[in-house]
Formats: structure tokens, sequence, C-alpha cells
């Protein structure tokens, strides 16, 4: 072969680490979220990311290569995704194997090892890049088939050797995809000074064509497929290695090249960010993020002594994968990372992370060699097996994984052993092809679009059972699934499913308990989460797309039929129509999840543990003091149904007690011992102190020193109310002398510059579910208003369900501000509830964090003070000088006033005749008279008009209550009971109305009364 005449990547002189990036397409779901496109691509190896929160926040990255699949791309006859026009920059698989793929054999021929390994979030079409799906191959069989044509175009003077192996690493276990027999505890990784590091007993076979290495991976996959399946693991979580020897023998030259070419889709990126379970105890226990954790800190490595850091540690032997990985970082390879994004809003922090370790990568650097040597050098190194030069001992690699055959055995019998199992499959492949065509099935649906409908379940006529045992018709492996779970019966052209017992059985999204029909294609989910689409008989079938009956279609459903949408979550869509992206990613996590607790529950339920979790969104019905929505964020609270204790896992703790309760059933599965201490136990946490909910008190009434009481219900994390908080505020005196209605002010901004008190009193707390469910807990509640430092505490209350609390908290601000006016004005004061459990820590709070006047009371609005760091004393003397400022103002006002009284005297005495006197001094009596009737009514006024609108002030309030029954009022599920219902909330419609419309006319009687007095009273004086 011409190896001049193939493409090649731009190869550094150094070999460094080539990096390409590639942003595919939005998904379905995606789509079906209205996501924007964040990503942008300028040329060939130029890309920017935008921040959806902050469009002006773009960052740019520059690689050796960059692809653009999202857009401008269209279906040829065959299925291939091609340029839509000629203009169109999208790159399709054959682009980007034209580059990479070329590059890696162009390698190979030149004896050179080559690595290709596959980064990304799982969905960001790592696979798709590597395998491909459909008409549109990927890299690693395109990479096989040129492989093979290359050889069929050599000449008679050589000789071509090539073995196939795949391997799997999922929990640092290795599992041999070419086998059917699983090892306990897996292969494991052995050392030899010549060889490195490889795996003992993995299965390489001779392969003589590309059609037995399209075979291989056929088998290899559905073993994968099969091993999810029954350990109950994602293939999003594992690595795939597929590893082809090239073994060149050129006999006229008495010269041998090999070449070790290793394609690897590493595990989804993501799993390695939300494994770090801020403040999980456990988070360092689990191994399933083990291997991106340890290749991260390789390449980190790598990186800093590319630069010319001084490294003292290349961290290859902390997992399985960096061992294997050893040649191809920093060692003899040359290496390609493929970087898959999505260019998604909603996926914007995973791309940006993988653009960052894509950015590190390429500063590895490598130092490859050509793997070549005589005859003379090979018999020396048979002979005696030390191997002097470094670049000849990967040579040996594809003999020792052969196994112990001896060295005369010839290649040639090698073929002849792998031809005689090529015919026992062959013979198997075909009958099941046929049975496809004729009989109705069921086919594996996996998260991995790889993995689905690689398992085809067949139902043949008459009865057949659906279970783990070994003796049924049809024998399925998975999470929640009995040995005999179900019952298929196929009988004159009807097929149904019958659930046995109790045994989980969903149909397209509902639970079913009876005997069911099913219709072609219909979704059916056994178990916990084992999904299969059901095909018909071939009567029932057309040329349906199965592709859209994908894992996310099944999720999706599933969360419809349990009443999960968009709007259950809040979505609402902005002027241009989109939804908001931070609930569409919340939506995204929710529907991740499910079958994630679906699977936990299950876990919990087999060992015996007692747990249930569910899914639930922060901040659901939620906000801020200013009324807006807060961010949202799925969780999960398990409860243990035994003791009712309750916790509250995000979902970064959630998935990584995930990982480990996998890792501790798969130790029973295997009949090892499971149990472990209490300590270490991923189902178990110390008791903690839990958020019932919040409760929002208004503040407007203190900035008019206007009392406010009122019962406010706390709302919980699904809107629904989980008590009734009885609250009562008030202005007062800085004795505690609460104020009457003579000291309302119609303008706060009469109380800028003066000291404002104000009372909190939590009187009493009602109706508290959390306490209904358990007479053994307590509550505390707790807020913090304004600027106050720490959180304000109630003492915890226990086994009461209408705990009586009798709280007061006397505020002070000595110099109110216009900040702090325009808060009371503007925000709420948000009240948490908190539940406490039997043995947890109750909150609490010191005295010592908040500065006191000398009357004893908190101080709020001291940013004036905020400053000085002795609190004590800056309380003492700030009140000390503020006292004697006002005492100097009010003496400055006397003197003045007394200043312009005796002018004026003066003045009036010199003025008056000694005659007119008496006549001067009663006009005078008489003037002063009618000038405080005048003052006396305009204060009346004022007066009326803030009574006025403390009444409308009360009633809003009340409107305010009735609209959120009216906004938590949810209609019934049961079709009967709708009618009452709208009935129900028309009435509850229309006495809102009657409120509104009777407090505003209310309002507007009382303005036009004062307005008529007011215009009497100008007309008076006037006169």
């Amino acid at each position: 072969m011409d190896n001049e005449k193939m493409m090649k990547m731009p190869l550094p002189s150094s070999d460094r680490v080539i990096v390409a990036v590639r942003v595919r397409p939005f998904s379905q779901r995606e789509k079906n979220f209205g996501s924007k496109c964040v990503v942008s691509m300028h040329s060939r190896t130029t890309l920017t990311v935008q921040d959806p929160k902050n469009p002006e926040h773009v960052k740019t990255f520059t690689f050796d290569l960059a692809y653009w699949s999202h857009s401008g791309f269209q279906k040829d006859k065959d299925g291939v995704l091609i340029s839509a026009d000629p203009t169109s920059k999208f790159a399709g698989q054959r682009d980007v194997f034209h580059d990479i793929g070329r590059g890696i054999l162009d390698s190979a021929w030149q004896g050179y090892n080559a690595t290709l390994l596959a980064y990304g979030q799982t969905g960001s079409g790592k696979s798709y890049s590597m395998i491909g799906f459909g008409a549109n191959k990927g890299i690693i069989p395109s990479v096989c088939e040129e492989l093979f044509q290359a050889i069929e175009n050599q000449g008679r003077n050589q000789e071509y050797q090539v073995t196939f192996s795949m391997l799997e690493i999922y929990n640092e276990q290795i599992r041999d995809l070419l086998s059917r027999t699983k090892k306990l505890g897996g292969l494991k990784v052995r050392e030899d000074q010549q060889l490195g590091f490889y795996v003992e007993g993995l299965k390489s076979v001779p392969c003589e064509n590309y059609a037995q290495i399209e075979k291989l991976m056929e088998q290899g996959t559905k073993i994968r497929t099969t091993a999810s399946t029954n350990m109950n693991t994602s293939s999003s979580r594992s690595h795939m290695v597929i590893t082809i020897q090239l073994k060149q023998v050129f006999l006229d030259k008495a010269l041998t090249k090999q070449s070790s070419i290793n394609l690897v889709d590493l595990a989804g990126s993501e799993r390695q960010r939300s494994s770090g379970a801020e403040g999980d105890r456990l988070k360092e226990g689990s191994r399933v993020n083990l291997s991106l954790t340890s290749l991260g800190n390789v390449i980190s490595a790598l990186a800093d002594a590319a630069i010319g850091k001084k490294v003292l540690h290349i961290p290859y032997r902390d997992s399985v994968l960096t061992k294997l990985l050893q040649s191809a970082l920093g060692g003899n390879s040359r290496t390609t990372l493929i970087a898959a994004i999505s260019p998604a809003d909603i996926c914007y922090e995973e791309t940006l992370s993988t653009l960052r370790y894509a950015e590190r990568a390429k500063k590895v650097r490598n130092n490859a060699v050509v793997n070549t040597w005589s005859r003379a050098e090979t018999k020396t190194l048979l002979g005696c097996g030390n191997a002097g030069a470094a670049e000849q001992s990967a040579c040996f690699l594809a003999d020792h994984q052969l196994g112990t055959q001896s060295v005369q055995e010839t290649w040639a019998h090698l073929l002849e052993q792998a031809r005689r199992e090529w015919e026992q499959q062959y013979a198997a492949i075909a009958q099941e092809r046929q049975m496809v065509k004729t009989l109705p099935h069921l086919l594996n649906v996996n998260e991995d679009p790889q993995l689905t409908g690689v398992l085809k379940y067949f139902i043949h006529t008459g009865s057949c059972v659906a279970g783990q045992a070994a003796s049924n018709a049809i024998t399925l492996q998975g999470l929640g699934i009995s040995d005999e779970h179900a019952s298929f019966t196929n009988v004159d052209g009807k097929v149904t499913v019958t659930p046995y017992r109790k045994c989980k059985v969903v149909v397209n999204g509902v639970p079913i308990t009876s005997r069911t029909k099913l219709q072609h294609l219909d979704r059916i989910i056994l178990g916990s989460n084992s999904a299969y689409l059901y095909i018909g008989f071939p009567s029932e079938r057309g040329s349906e797309d199965l592709s859209r009956f994908d894992y996310d279609f099944f999720q999706l459903e599933r969360a419809a039929a349990e009443g999960v949408s968009m709007d259950k979550l809040g979505a609402v869509s902005s002027g241009d129509g989109q939804a908001d992206p931070s609930v569409l990613a919340v939506f995204q996590d929710y529907i991740k999840l499910m079958p994630l607790v679906a699977e936990a529950n299950q876990m919990s339920e087999e060992l015996k543990k007692e747990l249930n979790m569910e899914l639930k969104v922060k901040n659901l019905a939620s906000s801020d003091s200013r009324g807006y929505d807060l961010q949202k964020e799925v969780m999960v609270k398990v409860t243990n149904q035994r003791t009712h204790e309750v916790w509250i896992w995000s979902k970064a703790k959630f998935i990584n007690r995930k990982f480990l309760m996998e890792e501790l059933y798969q130790r029973f599965l295997d009949g090892e011992e499971s149990h472990v201490t209490q300590e270490d136990d991923p189902f178990w946490d110390p008791v903690e102190v839990i958020h019932l909910g919040s409760a929002h008190v208004w503040l407007q009434s203190l900035a008019y020193c206007m009392k406010f009481e009122e019962q406010v219900e706390f709302l919980n994390c699904d809107g629904l109310e989980e008590a009734v908080l009885h609250i009562h505020m008030a202005s007062c005196s800085p004795t505690g002398q609460a104020h009457g209605e003579e000291d309302v002010v119609i303008d706060p901004c009469e109380l800028l510059g003066k000291r404002m008190d104000f009372q909190i009193h939590i009187v009493q707390c009602l109706g508290v579910k959390w306490l209904k469910e358990d007479a053994k807990r307590g509550i505390q509640m707790g807020y913090r208003i304004y600027d106050l430092p720490k959180t304000l505490y109630t003492k915890p209350i226990w086994k009461i369900v209408n705990p009586q609390i009798e709280e007061i908290v006397q505020f002070a601000a000595l110099n109110a501000s216009q900040e702090f006016l325009n808060y009371l004005q503007t925000n709420a004061l948000i009240v948490d509830l908190w539940g406490l459990q039997e043995g947890c820590a109750e909150l609490s709070f010191s005295q010592l964090d908040f500065m006191v006047t000398d009357e004893g009371h908190i101080m709020v609005d001291t940013k004036k003070i905020s400053d000085v760091k002795d609190t004590s004393q800056t309380s003492e003397l700030y009140l000390k000088v503020l006292k004697l400022e006002q005492e100097t103002e009010l003496l400055r006002n006397i003197n003045r006033a007394l200043r312009e009284e005796n002018i004026l005297l003066k003045e009036s005495l010199e003025k008056i005749d000694s005659g007119q006197q008496g006549d001067r001094l009663l006009q005078l009596w008489m003037l002063t008279r009618e000038i405080n009737q005048m003052c006396t009514q305009q204060a009346s006024c004022d007066k009326e008009f803030a009574k006025a609108l403390k009444v409308f002030y009360q009633s809003m309030n009340t409107a305010k209550r009735q609209f959120l029954r009216l906004w938590q009022y949810k209609p019934p599920e049961d079709d009967q009971m709708l009618r009452p219902f709208v009935y129900q909330q028309s009435q509850m419609l229309k006495d809102l109305g009657d409120l509104l419309e009777s407090s505003l006319w209310k309002l507007k009687n009382d303005v036009s009364l004062i307005v008529k007095k007011k215009r009497e009273y100008l007309l008076f004086t006037k006169q």
C-alpha cells in the first residue's frame, strides 16, 4: 500500500496529543424543551461558547480540529447524513474519519502505536462518533473496514496478522466482551518489564476480514448489554476499550512491524463531577468514577510537565484505566482525543467542563517510536526474553494476549480455530434473523442507543413465562424482576401480558395489575427499569421509525403518567415563546433521576433497608423576599419506613450514594458478604434537621407604623400547605409600647433619619403535618431581616401538633436609612419552618452575633457603623452620639422658634397704639383660634386617610390569601369530581372578585369624603 497517498492528521513534531471537538445536533429532548444553541464555530479550529445566563460572557477555545455537526445537513437515499448545500459547514462521519481515522491508520502502517479517546458527557455523541448508528458508520468500523481493504491490495512478499479484543471497565473491574463466561471480580491487570501493563486472560481473536470484526463487535455489544442489565449498570458509567493488533511481516526484508490501535469510548464525564456530592460523608467511597478522576489527574500532571512545571509523580497506578492507557498518555503512542459536546443551553456547564478538559489534554506530549525488529532480533528476544529497547517491548503484547500457546503454533492454526467459532455463531444469527421476521418479540431499550435493540425475546405460540428463573421460556435479568415475573400469551393472533402477584409491570407509562392486550410498538417496563419495545406480528408492522422510541421516550411517558410535567415545575414561557432554561434543566434532571430512584428503592427493598426515596423539586413554590422565584433544583427525599426518620439528599449526593448502593447490591448478588457497618452503609445517615417550608410575611405595614396580625401558610417544596403561622408585627417605642393609630404615617419618608422600633411576635404554629405524621418530632422556626448577619431561631417545640410559640423580638433602626425604608415597602420576611428529629442537633444562635441597643434590642440598618469591629463599644458610642445629636437639634429648633416669636411680638407692640391694644389682642386671639381649628381639621383629614389606607391594605391581604388558595386548588384525578370542582372554583373566583370590587369601592368612597373635607377647608382658608 502506498502510505504516502493517505490523508494524514496534522501531527506535531513532538507527538503532542491531537485534540478534536465535535458539536452534535440537538437531541429530541432538547428540541422538545426549546433549547437554544450557545456554541458557535468560526473556523475548522476555533469555537466559542456563550453563557446562557450572561450572554455577554463568551469563551473562545482553539483546538487542532473542530467539527460542526449541529446543523446544515440532510439524509441521502441511503440514510447517510450529508451537507444540505455546498455552503454548509456540516461535518459528517466521513469527514471525521477522513481526518482522524485515516491518521490513525497511517500511524499504524508506519509501525506506531495509535490511540483514540472519546470524551464527553452522556449523550454528547461520543459513541456516535466512535461506532456510529445505522448507515452512518463511526470511526471504529471505518478504520477496521479500510484496514482490510488495504491488506487486500498489498504485495505477495508481505504477511499481515490482525487480532481483535474488546473489554469493558466498570467499577474498577474488567470484563472481556468476547467471552461468555464471567470471571468473578473481573480480569486482572498485570505488569511486565517488556510489555508494561496488560490484561491477563483477555481473549484476542484472529481476524481475516472486516465481516468477522463486525460480528465480533456485535457479539461484544450483546454481552455488554446483557451484563449491563444483569448488573443493573448503565453503559454511560463504563469505559469500552477495543484493541486491534496489526503485525506486518516483510518476508523479503526479514523485517517485522507491529502496531497496537487502542480505540477507547470513555464513560460519561458528568458522572465525575456529579459524584462530588458536597457534604456527603461517603464521597470517597465509590469506585465508579475513579477511572475518570484518575485520568484527569494524569492529564493534568502531564500537561504541567509539558510546560516546564516540576512534577514528582504521574498517577498512572491509581486506576485500571490509567494503567492500560499509560503508553497512550505520555508514552509510546500517537494519541488523539475527540471531545463530543452538546450545544444546548441546558448543557452549558457540562460543555464548558469538557472543553476545559480537552484544552488541558492538548498540552500532553508523547514519545512515539516505530515498533520494528529484524528476524535475528526476534530469535534473540524470544530465546532469552531480555528486550533491550523500550520501543520493542510492545511487539509482544499480541502474543501474550493470545494466551499460553507455544511459539510453534502458526497463525494459520489460530485462524482455523477462529473459523470454527464463526460457523457456530453464524448459524445462531441466521436462526434469530428468521424468527424476527415471523414472531412477535420484545426489543430491549437502553440508555445507550448503541445497546438498544441488541437483545430480542421471542413470544412463541401459547403461554410464555418471563422472569429470572432459567426454566422460563423468556429468561430476563434486571433489578426488581422476579423468578416468575409475568406471563406473555400468544393466542389467535393476539398477545397479552399478565403480571404475577405484586410484580411491577408498566405498559405505556401506566402500571398494570391484570391481563392487558399488547399493541404493536407498546412500551413495557418490567421491574424497576428494564425497558422493552413490543414488536407485533408481521401483519401489524409497517415502515415505522423505531429510533423515536428511545430511552427518553419511555421516561417522559412514565413521568407524564405520574403527573410530572413542565407546567408542574412552573415553566413560564418568555416573550419569545421559549421556556425558562433553568426550569428546563431541572426537568431534565428530574427525568434522568426517575429511573435511578426506582432502582435505588428496589435495591433497598431487596437488601431489607426499609428506605423509600422520592424525587422532589427544591423551591418549586418558593420565592425570595421580593417575590421572585428561587432557583429550582432536584433533590431526593429519603424516609425510613420503620423509624420515620427523614433525610434530604441533593442530586449529587444521591448519585454518589446510588453508586455505593450498586456496589453493595452487586456483592449481595454475587453471594459475598453484603453487611457493612452503619458508618459505611450508603443507605444510612445521621439524623438531621429538615426544611419543611417557608412563609412570606410582607413588611409594608412597618413602613407606615401600622400593626399587622395575620395567619400565613407555610408552603412546602410541593407548593402545598405544611402548617399555618400566626404572627404579629407592630411598630413600638424604645420601651416596647405599641404605637397607636395616631402614630401612623402617610409617607415612609417621614421616618427617614429617625429611630424606628418594631416587634416581631411569633404567636403559634397551627396544624403542623410533620408533627401529625410522627408525634415524637419537633419544630423550630427561623428568620432573618434586612442586614442581620445570622438567622434568629425560635426555641424548639416537641410533640405538640399546634405548638404555642409566644416569642417576641424587638428590633431597632437607630437612624432609618432610605434603603431600609425601601426594603420594608418591597420585601417580605421569610420565616422558615424546620423539622426536628430525635437525636438531631437543634438550631440556635448567639446574641453575640448581633449588635444590640442599651435596652437589649437587636439593631438593624447598621451600615454606617459596620466598619467598627467591637460590637458592644460601637453600640454604646453610637447611641450616645445619636442621643446628643437629637438633643442638640431639639434645642436649636426651640431656640429658633423663640427668636421668631420675640421678633413678631416686638413688631406687633410697636405698631399697636395704646387705645387699640385691646381690640388688636382680641383679633389676634380669634385668628389664633381659627388657625388651630384649621390645623386640627388638616390633622383629622390625614388621620382619616391613613385609616382608609389601613383598611384597604387589610382587604388586599385577605384577597392575596384567597388568590393563593385558588392557585393551589388542583383539579381532581377522578372525572366524577370534576363538576363539583368547577363549581367550587367558580364560586371562589366570584368571592375573590366581590372582595376586590368592595375594597376598591370603599377606598374610593373614603377618599372622596376626605377630598370633600379638604375642599371645604381650602374654601375656608381663602375667606
